[in-house]
């Protein structure tokens, strides 16, 4: 099987891409996907929420996309079986400089990760909150795009470029890019608005939408604090079972096997 590769990707930030990316990965890993995460962004957030002390590392997704590691040399194991994190650091915020003399600077993710797409069923890519040369190489390197999106006022302000961008990607750099879906997240079943965003995001975007829904839960958001995915946090909690459905959606939307049971072989948290 090659990899499908998956850009999770929002121009706006705090809609819970690292949340998704850590959480989405994990329940992959527990139902015996191998799995790779990709932290693209610079703040480090996703590495920080697998317990990855960035001050112990040699080598990191900046080291990766210059060329001065490979992506075997750059990657960790994380505390989740199956599942494995190329980390980010704040020196990943210089490429976007540093690559713009480059040939063929586009394509610097693609081919840093061409060796592990018959390595992994899936890999994540945990993109920064901005449509830049760092997003770009994601979108080039991915088979899909997956965009989160909160239940909140501002929610479609914003998603209009992102698709005016992934548009301009697929027809000039990645013709085999799509959009996997959108994402519905921090849903507050209490607040009218976000019922309403809910009817708004599907009416405008159909079948794109993901029929899960990630709830605001408190559980999810302490969970980084310790170092470990909300899964392994507490597996019962709303936002962990929600992200369990979403796999589960997830890998039918690829025709894979149903999901059976997300918590087998689910560590237990420290």
């Amino acid at each position: 099987m090659t990899a499908r590769i998956i850009a999770l990707s929002n121009q706006k930030g705090g809609v819970g891409k690292t949340t998704t990316a850590i959480n989405l990965a994990t329940a992959l890993a527990a139902c015996n996907n191998r799995v790779l995460v990709v932290d693209f962004d610079p703040q480090g957030n996703t590495t920080t929420g697998f317990g990855i002390d960035k001050r112990s590392l040699n080598h990191s997704t900046y080291s990766l996309l210059m060329g001065d590691s490979t992506l075997a040399e750059s990657t960790v194991p994380t505390q989740v079986p199956n599942l494995w994190l190329v980390p980010s650091t704040i020196h990943l915020s210089g490429a976007e400089v540093e690559l713009v003399p480059i040939m063929a600077r586009e394509n610097r993710l693609k081919e840093a990760l061409a060796e592990a797409t018959q390595t992994y069923d899936y890999i994540f890519i945990d993109c920064p909150p901005s449509l830049g040369l760092l997003t770009i190489n994601a979108l080039v390197a991915s088979t899909d795009i997956l965009i989160p999106l909160q239940c909140e006022f501002f929610a479609m302000e914003g998603i209009s470029q992102l698709f005016k961008t992934f548009e301009l990607v697929k027809k000039n750099l990645n013709p085999k890019l799509e959009v996997l879906g959108v994402l519905l997240t921090m849903f507050d079943k209490r607040n009218n608005l976000s019922q309403q965003v809910v009817s708004d995001v599907r009416q405008h975007l159909g079948n794109k939408v993901f029929d899960t829904i990630i709830p605001r839960n408190v559980r999810l958001s302490e969970a980084p604090s310790h170092g470990a995915p909300g899964l392994i946090y507490d597996v019962k909690s709303p936002g962990s079972q929600a992200y369990i459905r979403l796999a589960a959606e997830l890998m039918q939307r690829f025709a894979a096997p149903a999901l059976t049971s997300a918590t087998q072989g689910m560590p237990e948290a420290a």
